[in-house]
């Protein structure tokens, strides 16, 4: 082994020490300094993986997907590396890696789960080629650093380029991903929800996809699910969903998920539909890499949600759920989580514009926010960096809200004065240090 690659990994754990002691990830420094150290470092130690490597793309659920595909194959008895943080850049893919190594440079894997950031996947796949590439959907998110769809399905569709022997395990029920991973020329396999859920859902709501990439026309849809996921067809050319290799039927939602993935019962206590596409995803690509899955409801149950991805902490008698909502598609689905209980409930909206965020929040306006109407959310707290436009966004569907920019005492005052039933949704830079502070506020009681 080279001594450059040892004193990388060296160099890299320490910083990621130095980093924990601080109160930082530190993952992207941990992952900066090891390439500076040696560039070749993702080369090398993704060719010591033994078997597959997975990587999660798409606008949301990347996070959930990847980390509930790391937990399978473990209690299949696979050892994983897995970027469990979400730090899906080439910085944190590196990290993944050399913070998974022992102190003898050596890593001991049989799978890589590595989430990719879609607009990092040109500068990552260059040091390794997937064997795998999980795409659940594409929506718009952060304009300002992504600008429209387009714009994204060319980073991917270069990068698919680049790894042609990299099967695709796409989300058949959307028509952006579907006809991308069509275009490739890559093997592709297809999952989805082959039958209608909801009754009452109207095609006006479709804020993307509406048209047929390959031809321009407008597409029909004989049903969807949210945003443009369903079942399309173009009227002027050939392209609709294709018959779907994973298929969810029976689908029951609510506080838990019940359905049948081909064939195979899943129950589990998770809330959101959106859900349904992850688990499947996950299904179908342990299953299409060959791997014997047992106990599939099991490891489910036993699995934890981390770093936001529908967090439960319980505080002084106040039962709280921390999720990331970044995007319209992603923030319509967890209105709609929100709403599936219909109990007495405390809502807190955090909104920033950092870099990662995207200074552009005009997307505000795009999300379905007059559902938040109902009686049964009794207060809604309005809190971070863009706490006023939040505010104001709530005003024009008159609903009012409670303005708090620190978001320690918008929880804390809610604890207080609340229904014992807390709902806090943020936006990604407010992620980790409000998962801090509630971790912080749940061991003051111990």
């Amino acid at each position: 082994m080279k001594i450059r690659r040892l004193f990388a990994i060296w160099a890299s754990k320490l910083t990621g020490f130095v980093c924990k002691l601080l109160g930082k990830q530190g993952l992207t420094w941990s992952g900066k300094i090891a390439l500076t150290i040696d560039p070749d470092i993702l080369t090398e130690m993704a060719a010591d993986v033994r078997e597959k490597i997975f990587v999660v793309c798409g606008t949301n659920g990347k996070t959930t997907i990847n980390n509930l595909l790391c937990s399978t194959l473990e209690g299949q008895g696979k050892k994983v590396i897995c970027n469990h943080s979400g730090s899906n850049m080439l910085n944190g893919a590196i990290a993944a890696f050399v913070l998974s190594a022992k102190w003898n440079g050596k890593i001991d894997a049989d799978y890589a789960c590595i989430e990719v950031d879609e607009a990092s996947t040109l500068r990552i796949f260059p040091h390794f080629k997937p064997d795998y590439m999980i795409l659940n959907n594409l929506f718009r998110d952060q304009l300002d650093r992504y600008g429209e769809i387009d714009i994204t399905m060319n980073l991917l569709k270069d990068a698919m380029r680049i790894a042609p022997e990299m099967t695709i395990i796409v989300n058949g029920d959307d028509a952006l991903s579907t006809y991308l991973a069509q275009e490739s020329g890559n093997p592709y396999v297809t999952y989805g929800i082959q039958e209608q859920v909801f009754e009452e859902q109207s095609i006006n709501e479709i804020k993307e996809g509406r048209f047929c990439k390959k031809c321009g026309a407008k597409l029909f849809y004989n049903f969807y699910h949210y945003s443009q996921l369903g079942d399309y067809h173009c009227p002027n050319c050939d392209f609709h969903r294709p018959e779907l290799n994973y298929n969810a039927s029976n689908v029951k939602t609510g506080k838990v998920l019940d359905f049948d993935a081909n064939g195979e019962h899943i129950h589990v206590n998770y809330r959101g539909f959106y859900n349904v596409y992850n688990i499947l995803a996950v299904y179908a690509a342990v299953k299409e890499a060959g791997i014997p899955l047992q106990n599939f409801n099991e490891i489910l149950g036993k699995y934890n949600p981390e770093n936001g991805r529908m967090e439960h902490f319980s505080i002084k008698g106040t039962e709280i759920i921390l999720n990331l909502a970044k995007n319209p598609a992603g923030f319509n689905q967890n209105i709609s989580a929100v709403m599936e209980d219909d109990s007495p409930k405390d809502l807190i909206i955090l909104i920033n514009d950092n870099d990662q965020d995207g200074i552009d929040v005009s997307w505000l306006w795009d999300v379905d926010f007059d559902r938040l109407g109902d009686p049964s959310i009794r207060s809604i707290t309005v809190s971070g960096i863009r706490c006023q436009d939040m505010r104001l966004r709530l005003k024009y569907v008159d609903i009012p809200s409670i303005l708090e920019p620190d978001i320690e005492t918008a929880v804390r005052k809610r604890i207080a004065d609340g229904t014992g039933n807390l709902y806090v949704l943020v936006n990604y830079t407010a992620l980790y240090s409000t998962h801090n502070i509630l971790k912080r506020m749940e061991g003051e009681q111990s």
